[in-house]
């Protein structure tokens, strides 16, 4: 005789560890949660390319900064979202004001002389030139 089993998680488990899930708090929309940016960094040939997920920020409140083969993004965002019911009474405000920024390395050093950085339809796009490497150079003991 073979026994059915349950895959659902809630059944396979006791009844008190189902109940002690069932009365845990759930998230809730009560507050807005901080804006995350999303990075794909992706290497071309001689280059790399970053793009970087940052709707609803202004160009100008953007700065990037590239000190070797790091790459730090950072960005002011101002967020509002404003319901409104009848006779204009405010039924739900949300607001979320900060900074977001993400650091990362890269393998090998970025030639910033040569670097752009495009913002647009709330996408960072930035190209990041492989810097050179130097030559060694062999030294004469003497």
């Amino acid at each position: 005789m073979s026994t059915l089993r349950l895959l659902d998680p809630a059944f396979s488990d006791s009844f008190e560890s189902a109940l002690r899930r069932m009365f845990t708090p759930m998230a809730m929309e009560t507050e807005t949660p901080a804006l995350n940016m999303r990075i794909d960094v992706s290497e071309k040939g001689d280059s790399y390319v970053v793009k970087a997920d940052i709707p609803g920020v202004k160009k100008e409140d953007i700065n990037v900064r590239v000190d070797g083969n790091i790459v730090q993004i950072d960005a002011e965002v101002k967020r509002e979202k404003e319901t409104k019911g009848n006779g204009d009474k405010v039924l739900r405000s949300e607001r979320y004001y900060g900074n977001i920024s993400r650091t990362f390395s890269l393998n090998q050093d970025v030639d910033d002389a040569k670097s752009l950085a495009k913002y647009s339809d709330g996408v960072l796009t930035l190209e990041l030139p492989k810097k050179t490497s130097t030559a060694s150079k062999q030294l004469t003991v003497q």
